[in-house]
């Protein structure tokens, strides 16, 4: 059929059905030929069909064949050129993502080679020279700044519209963003406009020279690596036909680079007609529980090992003693223990604390992918076999309800 991905030669086909053992969807059967009635050949349904070709390999006259699918993707990829980096800002504050990106994008810039040029996109209002600067000494070639009222408070249409709009203009190969609750909220909507895929919450990226399935011909690629199935695989994204290549990044996965003063940019100021925002902030209030874990240094970590809510008291006491911040597990915050702005995990919060204190957490894959990058980890549990003591610099196999007290005792008699 037309739209099937497989081609049945109705001539060749000799009805020997041992297509239909080959397939695993029940994708295929066998019907009367149209030239022949007292003919059976095989018949493939387009919708069953998952394009596994198994079949192909059974069929004993290569009756199956590949029906090859014109790509349509973006015209003319070769005119695409450099990586962007969209840095979040707000309040004039520069989101610490943004320069952990251009750390990534500067080795990323190494491997595309000769002529690829690094810019930084910032999008707001009163934006300040030192802002751009900063994003220069971060490692930018390039700021592309848009400075307009429209852009003073986030709004998720106008940021698409501005971003949208330099796109089109300057043609990027390659934009990067912070998978944070902006860059979730208005960069998948920037991809569907300008018609081109994105892979989010990636762990890691590199570009390397790829073959394109589709055409044979050799592309330089970013190869978007993310955790699928529950953390279970690694997944390794491309995309090959449409320009430009986007991914988001969870705060922390990369390091933040140091900042070199000598580095030297270009500030190019846009001027945009952008689209009038469709909401008016009235107030803002900040949540009293909003804890920014991603930025600590010292993490101390709690899981269901802990048993209730009240028993948390003890790591909010600990935490204090060592000038630490309070993170659960997603099975604290499913149990309503603790808020999720303290969630470390691939549905919480990526973190990478110089020392990571993990009391009763036995270790999920969601979990780890979350904390792995922390500098030291020291884990403290009852099972011997917890999956945590895989990624742990330390281990403590033993019950936290004697070692947790004995540590925040001892630790409160040496400040007396």
């Amino acid at each position: 059929m037309a739209d099937a991905p497989i081609f049945i030669d109705p001539k060749k086909c000799i009805g020997c059905g041992k297509c239909l053992k080959g397939c695993g969807f029940d994708a295929l059967s066998m019907v009367a030929s149209d030239a022949n009635r007292a003919k059976r050949i095989a018949q493939v349904d387009p919708a069953a069909c998952k394009a596994c070709y198994a079949c192909i390999g059974t069929c004993p006259v290569k009756a199956i064949t590949e029906v090859k699918i014109e790509v349509f993707g973006t015209k003319d990829l070769d005119s695409y050129r450099n990586i962007w980096v969209f840095a979040e800002q707000s309040h004039g504050k520069i989101a610490d993502v943004a320069f952990e990106l251009l750390a990534k994008a500067q080795t990323l810039q190494k491997q595309r080679g000769e002529g690829c040029k690094l810019a930084a996109v910032l999008l707001g209002h009163n934006l300040t020279d030192e802002m751009c600067q900063s994003l220069i000494a971060g490692g930018a070639d390039i700021v592309y700044k848009v400075d307009d009222p429209n852009l003073d408070n986030y709004e998720a249409n106008v940021y698409v519209d501005a971003c949208s709009q330099l796109i089109v203009k300057h043609k990027p190969e390659v934009i990067l963003a912070g998978a944070t609750a902006v860059g979730r909220a208005f960069f998948a909507r920037v991809a569907v406009k300008v018609r081109t895929g994105l892979t989010a919450d990636c762990t890691q990226l590199k570009v390397e020279s790829t073959k394109n399935k589709d055409t044979g011909v050799m592309q330089m690629l970013l190869h978007q690596t993310r955790p699928a199935f529950g953390g279970n695989i690694m997944a390794t994204i491309m995309t090959p036909n449409h320009r430009p290549q986007m991914a988001t990044v969870r705060p922390r996965v990369f390091k933040r680079g140091t900042p070199d003063p000598k580095h030297s940019g270009e500030v190019i100021a846009e001027v945009l007609k952008l689209i009038a925002p469709q909401t008016r902030l009235v107030s803002s209030v900040r949540n009293a529980d909003d804890v920014d874990i991603a930025g600590a240094e010292i993490l101390v970590s709690g899981g269901r090992g802990l048993k209730k809510a009240e028993n948390f008291e003890m790591l909010f006491k600990l935490a204090k003693l060592i000038g630490a911040e309070v993170a659960v597990s997603r099975a604290v915050v499913d149990a309503g223990w603790c808020t999720a702005s303290r969630q470390v995990g691939q549905t919480g919060k990526t973190v990478c604390p110089k020392l990571y204190l993990a009391f009763g957490i036995s270790g999920a894959i969601q979990h780890l992918e979350g904390m792995r990058a922390s500098d030291t980890i020291i884990a403290v549990n009852s099972d011997p076999n917890a999956p945590i003591f895989g990624v742990a610099d330390l281990g403590i196999v033993g019950d936290l309800f004697e070692i947790l007290p004995a540590l925040v005792a001892a630790l409160e008699q040496q400040k007396q």
